[in-house]
């Protein structure tokens, strides 16, 4: 009789990461209102490009015209910024 070999995977699949959208439109706020307050790019060049990625890929969290609206403004201030 042979043993029954355990399932060293688990047998239910790892839920996938959902983020909280509170926590994630918060963070996007707070970047959005330290943009805002500034006269000139208030963050070191790799902080820049960290923002230009992660900004639009944070906010598919939230509903999609929060989303929009929210990458919108944030493109809006960066403009505003690197002509400054």
């Amino acid at each position: 009789m042979a043993e029954k070999q355990p399932d060293l995977f688990g047998s239910e699949p790892a839920s996938a990461y959902r983020p909280d959208p509170d926590k994630v439109r918060s963070r996007l706020h707070k970047i959005l209102a330290e943009a805002r307050a500034a006269q000139k790019l208030p963050w070191e060049p790799t902080t820049v490009t960290l923002y230009r990625t992660i900004f639009p890929q944070m906010s598919n969290w939230l509903p999609e015209e929060e989303a929009a609206q929210l990458r919108f403004e944030f493109d809006a201030e960066l403009a505003r910024l690197e002509a400054a």
